[in-house]
């Protein structure tokens, strides 16, 4: 499948370079959800929440009741999950609070699974450097993505994945590094971080993962129109 991104920032649409500078704002949430009618699910992250600085909840929840949606952002709590699936989230993404310095939060990742039910939980497993990083991407872990999906497969559906040497540069990604993810893992895998072009949209898809996508769809360098023709149907 195919995502197109809605990030959230102090109520407005942003994107963001490496999750630190902000490169541009959008047309309203639900102009963007116009714009998104072809693809059958939306991500949308609090970057707000992410960042530990407030929420944009009422937007969220307006999202979810008009489209279907996978969301994430300061899901530090079973609490926090259940929120978004009372929202209407479809599934719910937990980043940071997965993570200790150097393992995975076992008993957090539990809490949430057993909140909202394994099939709903997604981890974001983001690497920079070759690292895991948390907190809106700006702490380091000491460990790497490919040697953690097994053991968060217990607690989740699947995983978000980004690269974030390239997140929101326009640069190209890493596929070579998705490959070597998807064969760590049999569970649901989307790929986020640098995707450009089509060409990285189509290999993603040929090696069994799903793309989520941001600067490339708003800054106008992969038409939508095409985009939504590479969407996998039923």
């Amino acid at each position: 499948m195919i995502f197109p991104c809605i990030d959230l920032m102090d109520g407005k649409v942003v994107q963001l370079v490496q999750g630190r500078e902000k490169a541009l704002e959008a047309d309203s949430p639900e102009e963007m959800l116009r714009r998104f009618a072809a693809f059958p699910e939306i991500q949308v992250i609090d970057l707000d929440a992410a960042m530990g600085r407030g929420s944009n909840d009422g937007l969220v929840r307006m999202l979810a009741s008009k489209a279907a949606i996978r969301a994430g952002g300061g899901v530090r709590s079973a609490a926090r999950a259940r929120v978004l699936v009372e929202q209407g989230a479809r599934k719910v993404i937990a980043g940071t609070a997965a993570f200790t310095v150097d393992g995975i939060n076992e008993p957090l990742l539990a809490e949430l699974r057993d909140a909202i039910g394994r099939e709903r939980l997604l981890v974001a497993v983001d690497s920079k450097d070759g690292r895991i990083v948390v907190k809106g991407w700006r702490e380091a872990t000491a460990l790497s993505a490919e040697s953690v999906l097994r053991a968060l497969e217990p607690y989740c559906s699947g995983f978000l994945c980004t690269y974030v040497d390239k997140e929101g540069m326009l640069q190209g990604t890493d596929l070579d590094w998705f490959r070597r993810l998807r064969a760590a893992t049999s569970l649901e895998l989307t790929a986020a971080g640098g995707i450009t072009t089509l060409d990285d949209v189509r290999a993603l898809l040929d090696m069994g993962v799903h793309a989520a996508l941001g600067m490339a769809i708003y800054t106008g360098r992969i038409p939508l129109a095409e985009l939504a023709a590479l969407q996998p149907k039923g």
